[in-house]
């Protein structure tokens, strides 16, 4: 995804805009980066989590607990320090060649296979399909539009890339949203990687955990490429509690559909709304900077893009304190 720069969401943005908004109100509430305001909870570890070099058993228990979670084969998952690893490695695995990625998405994917040497070229979502690159990188559910391809026409895709001896990388790092899209059990006998994101849905970023899923000989690759403990001690056994949690992962979908589509029905007076998932929502109007500002000034960080200055994209507020606030900036917001 192109946007405003490396200065655009998360705590790097954050950080730029405190300093050019001195007097904005605090605590500042950063709506920039789609990851989940009610996060899971990361009480009640043990003290070797913390002291301890991470064992293969609690590697082996957070795989599986994962593979269970996805209906993934074990064999075929590996964790990560976050999913931006598996985007980092992944390019200098496969042979050079041509690379489509289906834009907007995230920036680092072309980035990624560029830096690796590959021939990369920007794409369409409806052109994907007709893809004769060998190497086709799709987000799904993508970011920043919330635009989905059904699993059914993924598989299909995967299939067609394999007996053409190509491969398909789908980056669903916000799939847990909805499950039913992953197509991370089907790795086998396909040239298909699914890229796995922790933080996000559970809540947890600053733990770095991620996955990639795909078929033994690529999946041991990458294992050799990140190395011994990749993965902290805590963001396994954390990992390893939340993936097996079914219940508060089915709470929580219907906590963060409610939570959206209230923010949704606040904004929609402001901006046309575009698309999203229950994480963020994009939304576009003529006075997107003149509204992004005004929303600085009072300590409220959402996202824009340097590809379209229509755009921003709002992330869920993390309390009824942050929901006021930003409501109140919406009211008195004049316009461009």
């Amino acid at each position: 995804m192109t946007d405003a720069g490396s200065r655009s969401h998360g705590g790097a943005g954050l950080d730029y805009l405190a300093r050019r908004h001195p007097h904005a109100p605090r605590p500042w509430i950063d709506l920039s980066t789609g990851i989940n305001p009610f996060p899971y909870p990361c009480d009640g570890l043990a003290p070797a989590d913390w002291t301890a070099l991470p064992s293969p058993a609690a590697e082996a228990a957070c795989r599986a607990a994962l593979a269970a979670c996805l209906g993934a084969v074990p064999d075929h998952v590996l964790l990560l320090p976050g999913s931006q690893a598996a985007i980092s490695l992944l390019p200098s695995r496969l042979p050079r060649g041509t690379v489509h990625v289906a834009e907007p998405t995230y920036n680092e994917h072309a980035a990624s296979w560029r830096l690796a040497g590959h021939a990369v070229s920007p794409i369409t979502a409806t052109e994907a399909e007709a893809s004769t690159a060998d190497v086709l990188v799709l987000t799904n559910p993508n970011n920043p539009d919330g635009a989905v391809v059904a699993r059914e026409r993924v598989l299909a895709i995967a299939r067609e890339r394999t007996a053409a001896g190509r491969w398909l990388v789908v980056d669903e790092a916000f799939a847990d949203l909805v499950p039913a899209l992953s197509v991370a059990d089907a790795c086998e006998g396909l040239n298909l990687v699914v890229l796995r994101s922790f933080g996000k849905f559970f809540g947890l970023a600053g733990l770095r955990l991620g996955a990639a899923v795909a078929p033994p000989g690529l999946r041991d690759g990458l294992a050799s490429a990140i190395g011994p403990w990749a993965v902290s001690g805590p963001a396994l056994a954390i990992g390893a509690r939340a993936y097996a949690d079914i219940g508060w992962q089915r709470r929580t979908r219907a906590v963060l559909a409610a939570e959206m589509a209230r923010l949704r029905a606040e904004l929609a007076p402001a901006m046309t709304i575009l698309g999203g998932t229950d994480l963020f929502v994009m939304g576009a109007c003529d006075g997107a900077a003149s509204l992004f500002e005004h929303l600085a000034r009072g300590g409220v960080h959402v996202r824009r893009f340097r590809r379209n200055p229509r755009w921003l994209r709002f992330g869920l507020p993390p309390d009824v304190d942050a929901a006021a606030r930003l409501r109140a900036l919406l009211a008195s917001w004049t316009g461009p």
